[in-house]
């Protein structure tokens, strides 16, 4: 299931949420080369958030391939920024579009109830607890990762409690056929949730690369945990 747009006037405009996408778009530009060989290759290596890396447990001068002829060489430094830029960096087209588009759906709303400061907390807060939540599920990992979903994963978990009855217009592939309809966000995001935690749970006997389906997990139940310390006092809705 796939969101196209949600059912749910806001009081304000998403000054922050507007800001975050921006952000993002211009890493994807400048930083990353609109994901050209090389430039993808730096991001990675620079802005990238590797967890053996972090934690020190990588061996020293390690060699990480992250492309068909380029490769990270790890240093001795303990690169605490990554925790940080790793939100902002992705891994291809459809990788920053979907997140995109998720934020662009669901992040005006819950802005709304926070207000544009709090939200932008509440939004780099999930993010640090869904790679958190990555780091323990594999702590030895040398693969970087990278994007805005554990954080955007927040943001869902925050709309699912703000706003579980609200409508979201969900486009549902059947075969060859694509049909629309009308779901509840709790049932659209519910789902959604669901598919992290299946894809999660293979996961954690893998040491390769692919989805981070633990960062999701994370950024989701902290958004649901979150919400309610950040809410404004004055927003009509319950925590």
């Amino acid at each position: 299931m796939f969101p196209l747009r949600d059912i749910n006037p806001t009081l304000h405009t998403p000054v922050a949420t507007w800001w975050l996408i921006g952000i993002n778009v211009l890493a994807w530009v400048f930083i990353q080369g609109l994901g050209g060989e090389v430039a993808m290759a730096k991001s990675l290596c620079q802005f990238g958030l590797i967890p053996a890396d972090l934690l020190g447990s990588a061996p020293r001068n390690a060699v990480i391939p992250v492309s068909d002829t380029l490769a990270c060489t790890l240093q001795d430094s303990r690169p605490l920024l990554t925790l940080l830029s790793h939100m902002f960096m992705h891994g291809g087209w459809f990788h920053v579009i979907t997140n995109m588009w998720f934020l662009y759906i669901f992040g005006d709303n819950v802005e709304d109830a926070l207000g544009a400061s709090r939200f932008v907390m509440f939004y780099l807060l999930c993010g640090l607890a869904a790679a958190l939540t990555q780091i323990m599920a594999n702590a030895t990992a040398l693969i970087p990762m990278v994007g805005a979903s554990g954080a955007i994963g927040g943001v869902l978990g925050a709309y699912a409690r703000l706003f579980p009855q609200a409508k979201v217009v969900t486009l549902i592939p059947l075969g060859f056929y694509f049909f629309t309809t009308e779901l509840p966000a709790i049932a659209m995001l519910g789902y959604w949730f669901f598919l992290q935690l299946a894809g999660g749970i293979p996961a954690l006997s893998s040491t390769g690369g692919g989805v981070a389906f633990w960062a999701h997990v994370g950024g989701f139940i902290a958004g649901l945990m979150l919400v309610g310390v950040f809410g404004r006092r004055d927003a009509p809705y319950e925590y």
